[in-house]
C-alpha cells in the first residue's frame, strides 16, 4: 500500500505555536513543557510531563519554555528533552495515521544560525520522514503571495524578524531578527509598573495579560486602568505611560533596520517596497503601530502598511503552501532545508 503524504506547517513561537495540516486541522498550544515538582506533582498531574495550555496555572509544576528568542535551547538536558517534547506535541496533534509519511515545513527565525537550524532538523526528523526549516517571515510572505518588492515585519514573543522579499529566496542581508520583541515588552512593562507602584504584586505573565488587552503607541484618548492586587488587596491602578512607554521600546530598532532593508533595493523597486509593508505575529495587533512606522518612514515615499488578517495562522499556513506547492521529494535536491537561512 502506498504511503499518504501528512503534510504540516508548523509555526514554533517562544510563547505559542501554531500546527496546520494537508487535512484541515489548524490548532495552536502554549510552547510550554511542564515537569511535576516532586511525587505529590507526580500524584495530581498523573503524568511524568504535560505540554502546552494544560501545563499553566498549576503551581505543583516548573515550566520550561524551550524556545528562546525562537530557537531551541538546548544547555541542559531538561531543556533538550523539552524541545523533543514540544514537537512530538506539535506533531501527534496533526494525527499521523498508520502508514503516512509525515513531511513538515517548520519555521524558525530569520536569521537563526545554521546550529540552531541544524539542531531544529535533527530533532524534528527523529520524528518523521522529511523536514524542511524556513525564516518565520518568509513563511509569511508565501503564504500571502508577497514574495516580491514587499517587506514582511513579523513580531513575535521572542524576536522581531524583518524580511525584505526581491523575487527569490531571501539571502542573509535581506533578514534581520531583533530580540526586542514580545517578551521584552513584558519584562519591561513589569518592571516600570512595579517602580511607580511598590507595593503592587506583579508578574511578567501579569503583564503580559495587560498587553495583550491593551498594547499601543501614540497617542490614546483613553486611559488604562487595571485591577491588580497591592499587598494582597485589590486596587485598581492606572498604567497607560507605562504600556505605551514599553510598547513603544521595540520601534526605534525596527525602523532603523526597515531603513536598511528599503535601502537595499534596487531602485526601481523601493516605491513598491514601502508601500507594501506588512506586520504579521502577535506584535502586529498593537495600536498605532502601523501608523507610527508609516510616520518614521515618510521621507522615503508613499508608505503603506499592512496587519495580516489572521496573526495565529498565517506563517504555519504559509508553511503547509509551501509544502503543498513544492513535492518533499525535491525538498533536498534544491537545498532547501535552509530556505531563507
Amino acid at each position: 500500500m502506498e504511503k499518504q503524504d501528512l503534510l504540516v506547517g508548523i509555526d514554533l513561537g517562544t510563547s505559542r505555536s501554531a500546527v496546520v495540516t494537508n487535512r484541515g486541522l489548524r490548532t495552536m498550544f502554549e510552547s510550554v513543557v511542564a515537569y511535576p515538582k516532586d511525587l505529590i506533582g507526580v500524584r495530581l498531574l498523573g503524568a511524568t510531563h504535560v505540554v502546552g495550555d494544560a501545563a499553566l496555572d498549576k503551581a505543583y509544576l516548573q515550566l520550561t519554555y524551550p524556545l528562546k528568542d525562537g530557537v531551541i535551547q538546548g544547555r541542559s538536558e531538561q531543556e533538550r528533552d523539552a524541545a523533543r517534547k514540544l514537537l512530538e506535541h506539535a506533531i501527534a496533534l496533526a494525527e499521523p495515521r498508520p502508514g503516512d509519511r509525515v513531511c513538515a515545513v517548520i519555521g524558525v527565525p530569520a536569521n537563526a544560525s545554521k546550529v540552531n537550524q541544524d539542531q531544529v532538523l535533527e530533532m524534528a526528523l527523529q520524528m518523521m520522514d522529511i523536514a524542511m526549516v524556513v525564516s518565520e517571515p518568509f513563511m509569511v510572505a508565501y503564504g500571502l503571495d508577497q514574495l516580491s518588492d514587499s517587506i514582511v515585519v513579523d513580531i513575535g514573543a521572542g524576536t522581531t524578524d524583518l524580511c525584505a522579499l526581491k523575487g527569490r529566496l531571501p539571502q542573509s542581508g535581506d533578514q534581520v531578527s531583533l530580540i526586542k520583541a514580545g517578551n521584552f515588552i513584558d519584562d519591561l512593562l513589569c518592571s516600570s509598573i512595579t517602580a511607580r507602584y511598590p507595593d503592587i504584586q506583579m508578574t511578567t505573565a501579569i503583564a503580559r495579560h495587560i498587553k495583550e488587552q491593551h498594547a499601543f503607541v501614540g497617542q490614546s484618548s483613553e486611559r488604562i486602568e487595571v485591577q491588580l492586587r497591592e499587598k494582597g488587596k485589590p486596587v485598581h491602578v492606572d498604567v497607560t505611560s507605562e504600556v505605551r512607554t514599553a510598547c513603544e521600546a521595540i520601534v526605534p530598532e525596527m525602523i532603523e533596520q526597515l531603513e536598511r532593508l528599503i535601502q537595499g533595493f534596487e531602485p526601481g523597486s523601493q516605491a513598491k517596497a514601502v508601500g507594501n509593508i506588512i506586520l504579521a505575529g502577535g506584535g502586529s495587533r498593537i495600536r498605532g503601530l502601523g501608523q507610527m512606522i508609516a510616520d518614521a518612514l515618510r521621507s522615503y515615499g508613499d508608505v503603506k502598511v499592512n496587519g495580516v488578517k489572521d496573526v495565529i495562522y498565517t506563517g504555519a499556513e504559509g508553511a503547509l503552501k509551501l509544502a503543498n506547492d513544492l513535492p518533499p521529494e525535491y525538498w533536498d535536491q534544491i537545498g532547501v532545508t535552509e530556505i531563507g537561512g
